[in-house]
């Protein structure tokens, strides 16, 4: 597969697994993790949320992933990416739900332009989902994972934890229900390999 092991701490400045390590993960991969989570979310507040709770959760089952011993540690990283944020979509739905069962939404306080500039951003990131609505939350996550964050077939493997062929069985089906739709996202466009 797409992740080679390495000897402990190999490509870490300091010992394997302590905190100046990890920390140099963090330096190494936080942007690509949070572009992900702002992707598969659409809402950059919840993206920087959950960006933290992908290191947390990284940190916390370090031995058992050795996150810090792999030679790239990015597929791993958005193997919980992708868990963290179906998990709080779900969450999410039911804090929704919740809040317009207790009141109506009132009228948001004006915005500068860097809020204009976000709000704009996660209409463009919402759209771009819902016309990802189509495929299947696996195909959505195969999707996700190999045009939006860039990687390999293998690694996408390793993130989702299935052998390579699902990977690319699902991006063929993805392909193949979004060229049929009537307004095809410009995401899936890249060639199989």
């Amino acid at each position: 597969m797409g992740v080679k092991r390495g000897r402990p701490g190999e490509g870490a400045e300091t010992g394997p697994g302590g905190p100046e390590a990890f920390g140099v993960l963090f330096d190494r991969h936080a942007r690509a993790v949070y572009g992900f989570c702002a992707r598969r979310t659409g809402d950059l507040g919840l993206a920087e949320d959950l960006t933290s709770v992908v290191f947390l959760e990284a940190w916390r089952h370090r031995d058992r992933l050795e996150i810090l011993t792999v030679t790239d540690p990015l597929p791993l990283l958005l193997g919980i990416a992708n868990n963290v944020t179906r998990n709080a979509r779900r969450s999410v739905r039911r804090y929704g739900a919740a809040v317009r069962r207790l009141s109506p939404v009132g009228d948001a306080p004006g915005a500068d332009e860097q809020a204009v500039h976000r709000v704009d951003t996660e209409r463009a990131l919402r759209d771009a989902l819902g016309r990802l609505r189509a495929l299947t939350a696996r195909e959505r996550e195969v999707v996700t994972l190999v045009y939006w964050a860039g990687l390999t077939y293998e690694d996408a493997a390793v993130a989702l934890r299935v052998p390579v062929g699902t990977v690319r069985s699902r991006l063929s089906r993805a392909r193949a229900k979004v060229q049929s739709s009537p307004h095809p996202p410009y995401l899936v466009t890249k060639e199989s390999t």
